[in-house]
């Protein structure tokens, strides 16, 4: 059953796409580098503990760190290698975490290659039980690889009070340069719709709404072919959305394609909703069907300036420094390194900060594409012109809370509903007089966390 409707949601914004530099580009294996650093954090819930010590030896896909509470998710090792410690890392979020720090052995392969041929339209789901799909799902380790990282099994547990009434895939992608995604739908097509029918059946759900942006077009195609091979046709939906940033986003995505509002401070489940990635799903496929655990995603490496820009399927725990230097290294005109997309990714520093299961793409920018972007105009006073509040898809107002934050007003921020911020920029971007609102708000939120110590100072 195929829609074709552009469905969307209200606000938004249309920043220059630049997926030419990879959107045609195969996803390509990539074998690791001298060091492996997997993070102990790499999710929303309690950190692992590591079930290794220095010296220790290590297989692919061995569990590395152990998830001791409910929302969590072990980590594993993606090599054959040799534990050399297990110490502070960077990491793009935290600043520093605890990692699991490998030397792969030089003796061994230690390059992992897809397997989407394990799967065609006769795939059965119902070969596996709900609590099986389940299982194997927190035995992998799988987190939501398109945003936050809230474990999978998590989401999927069925809740009698509020059972689910759909499940939501995200292949929308709407970051500017980012085509990790898409290049999973066209070549993992089949991989993708069995994860999607594991999923479902993993949460008790029959009904399933597939999003992709309309720009997209061959995406789209693929899946309405899967979809029509399908066993389970008629219980999916591929639901064309309009193209505009941040369609990917949880919320929106739900209005686009369900029609509904998430409540302000609730989550999806809270109105029978699930919404996975759609990496997400291929990798559910190959945790139930292949035993393989999440030691892999694939990474875009994109930029105008970079030598070799692609989509690479790596270790996580790779470093970005070994990306970089396997897509042709630095140059002159690179002034920034974003860890994901221009618009939401954390600009880094430091090159040794690795990729966790979160890290669909390395973004690298030049001075000029940081300039027309703003940064370094000067910012001027607010001409109260409203186009914040007209992009807005949190239907906020993002200048009287970042003047809150400003002046240290956390009350009156609060009171303006600021922690319904998704901090997609919308605002920042559009912004006239150059003020970066969302920075505001980040810091706006961080300050009240600290406040009232929900993290430390």
């Amino acid at each position: 059953m195929i829609s074709k409707a552009r469905a969307t949601f209200p606000g938004g914004v249309h920043p220059q796409e630049n997926k030419r530099f990879t959107e045609g580009r195969p996803i390509e294996p990539f074998a690791a580098g001298k060091q492996i650093a997997v993070i102990l954090s790499q999710h929303i819930g309690a950190i692992c503990k590591p079930t290794v010590a220095k010296r220790d030896k290590v297989q692919a896909g061995q569990v590395v760190g152990r998830a001791e509470a409910f929302v969590s998710a072990p980590v594993h090792s993606p090599v054959n290698g040799t534990v050399k410690d297990i110490a502070l890392q960077s990491h793009p979020v935290l600043g520093r975490a605890m990692a699991v720090i490998i030397e792969p052995d030089p003796e061994a392969e230690n390059i992992k290659r897809p397997c989407p041929e394990r799967f065609g339209p006769d795939f059965d789901a119902s070969a596996w039980s709900p609590e099986a799909i389940r299982d194997a799902i927190q035995e992998a380790g799988i987190v939501g690889m398109g945003g936050a990282g809230f474990p999978t099994r998590v989401k999927l547990e069925p809740n009698p009070q509020k059972p689910k009434e759909v499940v939501i895939i995200n292949g929308c992608e709407c970051e500017p340069f980012i085509t990790c995604d898409y290049r999973v739908m066209i070549e993992w097509t089949h991989q993708v719709l069995a994860g999607v029918q594991l999923a479902a059946r993993a949460a008790e759900c029959s009904n399933i709404k597939i999003g992709i942006e309309d720009n997209k077009p061959e995406a789209i195609r693929a899946m309405n072919a899967a979809v029509k091979e399908c066993r389970e046709a008629k219980n999916i939906t591929v639901v064309p959305v309009k193209t505009k940033y941040p369609q990917g986003g949880e919320r929106q995505l739900i209005k686009a394609v369900w029609g509904k509002d998430v409540p302000v401070g609730g989550i999806p489940p809270m109105i029978g909703v699930v919404v996975l990635n759609v990496a997400t799903c291929a990798a559910i496929a190959e945790a139930v069907v292949c035993g393989s655990a999440l030691t892999h995603r694939v990474v875009t490496v994109g930029g105008s300036s970079i030598a070799r820009p692609g989509n690479y399927y790596v270790p996580i725990g790779t470093t970005v420094a070994d990306l970089i230097e396997h897509c042709g290294g630095l140059d002159d005109k690179i002034a920034k390194v974003v860890l994901g997309g221009p618009m939401m990714g954390f600009a880094i520093a430091d090159l040794s900060t690795p990729i966790t299961k979160t890290g669909g793409a390395v973004t690298l920018l030049t001075k000029e594409e940081i300039t027309r972007a703003k940064y370094d105009r000067r910012q001027t006073p607010c001409i109260r012109c409203g186009r914040c509040l007209q992009v807005c898809p949190a239907g906020i107002n993002p200048t009287k809370i970042a003047h809150a934050v400003k002046h240290g007003m956390l009350d009156v921020a609060e009171r303006h509903h600021m922690n319904a911020c998704i901090e997609c920029g919308c605002c920042s971007y559009i912004c006239p007089a150059n003020i970066e609102l969302t920075g505001y708000i980040k810091t706006g939120k961080i300050l009240t966390a600290r406040a009232k110590k929900l993290m430390p100072q």
